[in-house]
């Protein structure tokens, strides 16, 4: 055979038999292997933290990791055929394992995207607590969602890290402003159905440190600095990397932390890999000071004044909430300063107070008022949020980068109202111009989303326990680590 010149090249017999044998047998091994393991699928290990699907950075636009994967999935209609290669279990390492497993939860979640079929509204294990099926507009895509918390619960495992000591690690506030923060982590140091004892077997690690508890032990009243703060959480990671190999394989994506605290955000920049690469569930969730929605996520500020959960719940029918909309509180911030200077005592329908009046319970305006007033403070999160859809009063969120919680399965459009800052002089016109029949609908979807804003002694199903875990289950699951030798 002559190759572009006077040269040639001869193949011996040997050489075809051997073309020949791998041509012929090849094919029939790895069909073998797909039948003896049909279980674990080993894809791609060229990917280092990349996300999984094709994620858009769109803030304003209230994007959904559960629509991209949703996304994802629908640009292949057709079944594809794929040349996939089976392995034994046991010839996988402890992190080739822990991804085969998120494998299989994220093409079932696009499996469940592909599905046309919805959810009977009507049917009665909808009022039932433990047989809770998620169904309308609430949701940006119910049965996915549905499908996604199926999986988490079937897979889910949640390591704690055993390092630190009371009462600035393993605790935190269970009322109070911050109490979110404290009750997670009470939650989990209990121990529940996602936690275990073995990190081989976990899809992530949470750090137990309340920023709450260390701004009250370590914080110099007066000091112009949080060093004290920041470099705790830099020698707390410190520890658990050179401890564990865990932080060190992922560098850091793997893991989350929790705070409600205002401080939360920029104590972990002490840490850069903490900031840019963990999950860090935050209540201060503003996309303008470094929060990212694509790997942190939102939690819900909810002030428990005397720490008891019973008789939060419950209001008027719309019929009987005579107030238009309402807002009580003090000047923090320049947007609360513009909604009072333009509202405060000079409309009967928008009741706007600094201080409320003694003869008034907040509590009691709250039921009466068809939409209650959100506004944000120093920082971009309020407890009057969940205090609106406690007392089944439509929120209103008035803030700049704020990303509402668990936006990435709830359709907040669908049960709140979104005002712009520079809207705050038009706030009546703009709520006189919801029809009744869609006000009423935005209540009843107030009264159904209730349950996931819920915090319980002993967490339920769909309760902000279980939310909270389904966020960072989602950013797990959108996230695909290297192969490691682990």
């Amino acid at each position: 055979m002559k190759l572009h010149g006077s040269s040639y090249i001869s193949f011996s017999p040997s050489s075809i038999l051997v073309v020949f044998i791998l041509t012929v047998f090849t094919p029939l091994f790895l069909i073998t292997c797909t039948n003896l393991y049909p279980d674990i699928k080993n894809f791609p290990s060229s990917w280092i933290c990349e996300s999984i699907g094709f994620l858009k950075e769109d803030h304003k636009n209230n994007f959904s990791i559960s629509d991209y994967l949703v996304w994802s999935a629908s640009l292949h209609h057709k079944p594809r055929k794929e040349k996939r290669v089976f392995v034994k279990p046991e010839y996988l390492s402890r992190s080739e394992r822990v991804e085969a497993v998120l494998a299989k939860a994220r093409f079932s979640v696009r499996e469940a995207a592909r599905e046309l079929r919805t959810f009977n509204i009507s049917s009665p294990n909808h009022d039932q607590k433990n047989n809770y099926i998620p169904y309308g507009p609430i949701y940006r895509k119910a049965n996915v969602f549905y499908r996604s918390y199926q999986e988490m619960e079937r897979v889910f495992k949640v390591y704690v890290y055993e390092e630190g000591e009371a009462p600035i690690f393993h605790n935190g506030p269970c009322r109070s402003i911050y109490s979110t923060e404290g009750r997670f982590i009470n939650q989990m140091e209990k121990g529940n159905h996602f936690r275990t004892k073995d990190p081989k077997e976990a899809s992530v690690y949470f750090m137990p440190f309340s920023v709450v508890v260390m701004v009250q032990y370590l914080y110099e009243p007066g000091a112009m600095d949080m060093h004290a703060i920041g470099n705790t959480i830099a020698d707390y990671v410190q520890t658990i990397s050179h401890k564990h190999p865990y932080w060190n394989t992922s560098l850091g994506a793997d893991h989350f932390m929790l705070s409600c605290h205002d401080w939360g955000p920029y104590s972990s920049s002490y840490v850069p890999l903490l900031f840019n690469n963990s999950i860090r569930v935050l209540c201060n969730a503003n996309t303008s000071e470094g929060f990212n929605p694509l790997k942190d996520a939102s939690l819900p500020e909810i002030n428990l004044k005397t720490g008891e959960l019973t008789g939060l719940l419950g209001g008027f029918t719309p019929s009987q909430r005579s107030i238009l909309a309402f807002f009580a509180g003090g000047l923090h911030g320049n947007i609360r300063h513009r909604l009072l200077e333009q509202w405060k005592g000079k409309d009967p329908d928008v009741l706007v107070y600094e201080k409320l009046p003694s003869n008034l319970t907040y509590e009691s305006m709250l039921k009466k008022s068809k939409f209650c007033l959100c506004p944000s403070g120093y920082e971009v999160a309020s407890p009057r949020v969940v205090e609106a859809i406690y007392a089944e009063c439509v929120p209103v969120l008035i803030s700049d980068g704020y990303v509402p919680p668990f936006s990435d399965v709830l359709n907040w459009n669908k049960f709140s109202v979104v005002v712009a800052v520079e809207d705050i002089p038009n706030i009546k016109k703009i709520l006189l111009n919801i029809s009744k029949a869609k006000y009423s609908k935005m209540h009843k979807r107030v009264k159904q989303v209730q349950r996931h804003f819920v915090m319980n002694g002993d967490p339920q199903r769909f309760d902000l326990f279980h939310m909270i875990l389904h966020s960072v289950w989602l950013r797990r699951l959108n996230l695909q680590l290297h192969h490691a030798s682990l």
